[in-house]
């Protein structure tokens, strides 16, 4: 089975959370494809998708809504999972609801969405965007769960085989 894994990644973290799922869905034995959202040309040669993007002001980057729009066109029934990088700190702030997906998951029938910590790196910042980050006091450093991103994969695969048994 041909796999997409893409998310839409600003200043990289995200996209290294993408790749570890691509690592773990490639071990468990499916013909994975990590790309960036702007690398993807035809979705329609792949039989599932897990997409996901950074969360900045509680929304997706562009880019990843766009992939998210295109594989709704053009890979309807699909199995299809959703992702989001975006929360800091521990406990991960803030602590609702950081970023709504709903009309993206209804859009592709999603099988799921999992919000994942994120990681700030406040050195590789613009001013605008260090400017955003000293406002809302958001924590420096990398508060990614390896383990859990590990185990969502884990059980994308379990889903996967179930689907083509």
């Amino acid at each position: 089975m041909k796999v997409l894994v893409s998310a839409a990644s600003k200043h990289g973290a995200t996209a290294e959370i993408a790749a570890a799922i691509g690592r773990r869905l490639s071990a468990a034995g499916y013909d994975v494809t990590v790309l960036e959202p702007n690398e993807v040309t035809h979705v329609e040669r792949f039989e599932a998708f897990v997409l996901g993007s950074g969360v900045y002001a509680g929304h997706w980057l562009a880019q990843g809504k766009d992939l998210v729009h295109l594989v709704g066109r053009q890979a309807e029934h699909r199995p299809v999972w959703l992702f989001s990088s975006g929360p800091l700190g521990s406990p991960a702030r803030p602590d609702h609801d950081a970023v709504d997906v709903r009309h993206l998951v209804e859009e592709v029938h999603a099988r799921g969405h999992e919000l994942f910590s994120g990681k700030l790196d406040k050195s590789v910042l613009g001013f605008a965007e260090r400017a955003i980050v000293a406002a809302v006091r958001a924590p420096d450093g990398d508060f990614r769960n390896w383990e859990a991103i590990d185990a969502w994969a884990g059980d994308i695969a379990g889903q996967l085989v179930a689907a083509t048994v």
